[in-house]
């Protein structure tokens, strides 16, 4: 199929059908270039099941005794952790096996929650508000990222922040050599277009202050 050629997949993110065209095919997946928020992503027929994406994340090794996962890590603390007023309350959402962030902002004053689908199934921490949240390397996994958005923004005090932290994609090029694109785990990939996007539909001030770190604070307005 030509890169040029417009398909009606739905958009996860926008809920855009028409335009969206081919933009590359590997081995294992074909993805796709939503013509209104330029999100990337994977056709649904191509996602892993439930019980095959738990595999993949249980061979995660991650660690709060791994210096260098720290360090990692660090990329979104330390930016996020400057911005917040003392003793603020946060939610590490997916935070994986081996959660190590809400320890992170623990030592600096702040408490946090942990909520994962697989790990830290605890649906009551979806009920309050925090003054920050944290997704790190989470986004791209979303299936449905539009209902995942609204749910975060919606646990966000006015005046707080969302972190996330996940690898921008570039151009066509680029995007062709990726390893990002290889986790089969990976179904959606975000790029600046995207994410100014993103913004604007959540009337949100955006802050990319790294490659592959977004910092979104809800200033006015709802989802």
């Amino acid at each position: 199929m030509s890169s040029r050629e417009a398909v009606n997949h739905h958009c996860p993110l926008c809920g855009c059908e028409k335009g969206n065209r081919f933009f590359h095919k590997d081995q294992f997946r074909d993805y796709y270039r939503c013509a209104c928020c330029q999100l990337i992503f994977v056709s649904p027929s191509q996602h892993l099941s439930c019980q095959a994406e738990r595999a993949e994340y249980d061979k995660h090794q991650n660690s709060p005794e791994d210096s260098s996962y720290r360090t990692f890590l660090s990329r979104l603390f330390t930016p996020l952790h400057k911005r917040l007023p003392p003793a603020s309350f946060g939610l590490d959402f997916g935070c994986g096996p081996g959660p190590t962030l809400h320890l992170m902002f623990a030592e600096a004053g702040h408490q946090m929650k942990l909520f994962d689908p697989f790990y830290a199934p605890f649906p009551h921490v979806l009920e309050s508000q925090y003054d920050f949240i944290t997704a790190s390397e989470v986004v791209e996994h979303f299936h449905n990222p539009e209902k995942e958005f609204a749910r975060l923004w919606s646990l966000v005090k006015p005046g707080g922040w969302l972190g996330i932290m996940t690898k921008l994609a570039r151009d066509q090029a680029a995007f062709a050599n990726w390893h990002y694109k290889n986790d089969p785990t990976h179904v959606c990939f975000f790029s600046e277009e995207t994410m100014a996007w993103l913004a604007a539909r959540l009337q949100a001030k955006l802050q990319l202050v790294a490659a592959d770190v977004v910092l979104l604070q809800k200033v006015a307005g709802d989802y």
